[in-house]
């Protein structure tokens, strides 16, 4: 399957003091790829079944996993109020869930609605398993975030040099 994208690019000429925008579009083939495998940390909190509810409706990013201390075992699209259940339980492990999604090499992402406290063993632990973290924890202490920093700073030199 190909892929096809455009794209609307607007460019402005200055002839005199008139301004008068050009028009156009570019069409290129890409390589089909792979959608972006989600996990939702803190799935069955309003913001993540917002957020489960908003990956599914994505184009290119599918839910992998959700993970939660409630509703464990329960179909996250049921736990959302979806129409059909998405065959994805809830499960209490953030570890098994990221051991799972990197064995099938795929790209993923942790999208993290958990707590103060465990927000920055999350990220390590995503980090590890070769993902990337989105977080929006609120009440998080400054420390933490410069701790976070520091540490993703790190590990970006380490993967990269």
């Amino acid at each position: 399957m190909t892929a096809f994208s455009s794209q609307f690019h607007p460019a402005i000429y200055h002839i005199f003091h008139n301004v008068k925008a050009k028009r156009y579009v570019s069409c290129s083939v890409n390589p089909p790829q792979s959608n972006i495998k989600v996990i939702v940390n803190g799935a069955a909190k309003e913001i993540g079944r917002a957020a489960v509810i908003a990956v599914t409706k994505a184009r290119g990013m599918e839910v992998a996993g959700a993970v939660d201390s409630h509703f464990v075992g329960e179909d996250i699209g049921k736990v959302c109020d979806m129409e059909e259940p998405m065959e994805i339980p809830i499960m209490n492990d953030l570890t098994m869930v990221l051991g799972s999604i990197s064995q099938s090499k795929a790209r993923g992402v942790v999208l993290d609605f958990t707590e103060p406290t465990t927000v920055y063993d999350n990220v390590k632990q995503a980090i590890a398993f070769g993902m990337r973290s989105v977080v929006y924890v609120p009440r998080i202490k400054l420390e933490t975030v410069s701790a976070l920093s520091a540490f993703c700073e790190k590990a970006t030199m380490v993967s990269t040099g």
